[in-house]
């Protein structure tokens, strides 16, 4: 693959994640699944009638989203580790950082496929007005799902090859992803309570700085932690 540009590569390896859920579906079915399930047990356990539901519905929302996409890493990476795919991709002549780039971008697309779930079944749950909320909640979960998708492609790559690696990655991941999630639950609980959108720049713009650090680690540490 050389004199490939490392756009194409990073292509290439995007392409093969998606082409293998889209013949699999396991990653986003069974996430997918699991978040649906937080969510009614969640709406059973702590809807107590309208006046609830801006406090209940973004931390549902949002606590889903975290759980679900570290499943989905797990699975995803695990593919790799499987039949050595990993090593496989390693002795290709390509840069590391678009290995990095690809995988977090098919991280990225399961992560928005499960937010595609989640968002309207507590919508249904907890009696949201889609409608009107629908356009915040995109952008928020735009915002947000760049940064939980570097940050777990990177450490989800560090922790592929040891035994206990979902027990290692959430360990590592969730504190790294707290402002990320704080800014998301708390940006989304001002939205569902009445707040206008143009007033939540703050959390739009804090989600946007972890995001690009996430990113910017990834493409500059990838190489160190996945060959270490």
């Amino acid at each position: 693959m050389r004199g490939v540009p490392w756009a194409r590569q990073a292509w290439l390896v995007f392409r093969k994640d998606v082409e293998v859920e889209l013949h699999t579906g396991e990653v986003v079915l069974t996430s997918g699944f699991f978040a649906l399930l937080v969510v009614v047990i969640a709406s059973l356990a702590f809807y107590a009638g309208p006046e609830s539901r801006s406090e209940v519905a973004p931390g549902v929302i949002w606590v889903s989203i975290a759980f679900a996409s570290v499943l989905a890493l797990g699975r995803t990476w695990q593919r790799e580790r499987e039949l050595e795919a990993l090593s496989g991709l390693l002795v290709l002549p390509i840069a590391r950082s678009a290995i990095f780039a690809g995988k977090a971008c098919g991280v990225f697309v399961f992560t928005v496929a499960i937010e595609a779930l989640v968002v309207p079944a507590t919508a249904l749950m907890f009696d949201l007005p889609l409608g009107e909320l629908g356009p915040g909640l995109v952008l928020f979960c735009l915002a947000a799902t760049p940064g939980i998708a570097a940050a777990g492609t990177l450490f989800a790559a560090m922790t592929v090859r040891t035994s206990a690696r979902e027990l290692v990655l959430t360990v590592v991941l969730f504190p790294l992803l707290a402002p990320t999630l704080l800014a998301a639950v708390a940006g989304t609980r001002e939205l569902v309570g009445g707040a206008p959108l143009a007033e939540l720049g703050d959390y739009f713009a804090l989600m946007g700085v972890f995001a690009i650090v996430f990113v910017a680690g990834g493409l500059g540490l990838f190489g160190t932690l996945v060959e270490s």
